[in-house]
């Protein structure tokens, strides 16, 4: 934070649960992943050095963490804290990905549909810090479901934390397309939706575990303007014009002028795929 800061940041993006190992891979009883990995209050006294640091400096940061409500329920969280160190928007994942039986033949798991419940807050926009703010995690990046709508309550910037392993438990892909499809999906709904898109994640090995890494900062134009280049860490800024997103929103991706409501039912009519129309 302090050498974002240093850099002429003003909105810092950490990782999708960045306060914790990313436990969804190991195998264990709910309880014991609640009671060892979950944060019941936002902030609390293991953090709260970091909204001190941020109204000290200024900034404003994007978190990613486990968050176990009152009254008991899982979510993998996030939340947008402002210049003043004060909580200014929260989002639960809504797209788990993974299984919750036990894969005893895998290297790891990935038990999000275990160990977190579907987010129930929807995806939402917040305007703090002058910018219209909305945010994801992870696999949510991959569905363009989730930048339309955020850009159809005028999202300028979309921020998210992801955690992608460079193996996939599921089948034989090769690592490369792990990087690829993540930085496509960060670039094409960047432009299709003419917002500046910001993506952070753990990289390198943790716990043994290799990570892709690949954080990136996305211009409205689909181009990557940052990018980290290794495995150590590393802090990308980039001063971000958002008026840039004004010319796509205006002409090419005008939803009030072209956009065909009346034709899209299928999206939110099926859940999976199914047969042709007649």
């Amino acid at each position: 934070m302090r050498e974002a800061k240093g850099r002429g940041a003003e909105m810092v993006v950490y990782p999708e649960l960045a306060l914790t190992t990313f436990f969804p891979r190991y195998w264990m009883e709910e309880e014991e992943a609640q009671r060892r990995f979950f944060e019941t209050t936002m902030p609390n006294p293991q953090v709260q050095s970091l909204f001190d640091e941020a109204r000290k400096l200024g900034v404003g940061f994007y978190v990613g963490y486990a968050e176990l409500t009152p009254e008991g329920i899982p979510y993998n969280t996030a939340i947008i804290v402002d210049k003043s160190g004060k909580i200014a928007g929260k989002y639960r994942k809504i797209h788990l990905p993974g299984h919750t039986d036990h894969k005893t033949d895998a290297p790891f798991q990935h038990l999000e549909k275990k160990f977190f419940n579907v987010g129930d807050l929807g995806f939402r926009v917040f305007d703090t810090m002058d910018v219209k703010f909305g945010m994801c995690l992870c696999n949510d990046r991959r569905w363009p479901e989730t930048y339309r709508v955020m850009a159809l309550q005028s999202a300028e910037v979309v921020v998210l934390g992801y955690n992608t392993p460079s193996i996939n438990i599921y089948w034989n892909e090769p690592v490369h397309l792990r990087t690829t499809t993540h930085l496509v999906s960060l670039q094409a709904n960047a432009y299709q939706n003419g917002i500046w898109v910001a993506a952070a994640a753990k990289c390198g090995s943790e716990d043994g575990h290799h990570m892709i890494g690949s954080s990136a900062i996305v211009a409205p134009t689909g181009e990557i303007v940052a990018r980290t280049v290794s495995e150590e860490d590393e802090v990308i800024c980039v001063k971000a014009d958002l008026s840039l997103g004004e010319h796509f929103r205006e002409h090419v991706f005008n939803f009030a002028k072209h956009r065909r409501p009346e034709f899209y039912g299928l999206i939110v009519d099926r859940v999976g795929a199914g047969e042709p129309l007649a």
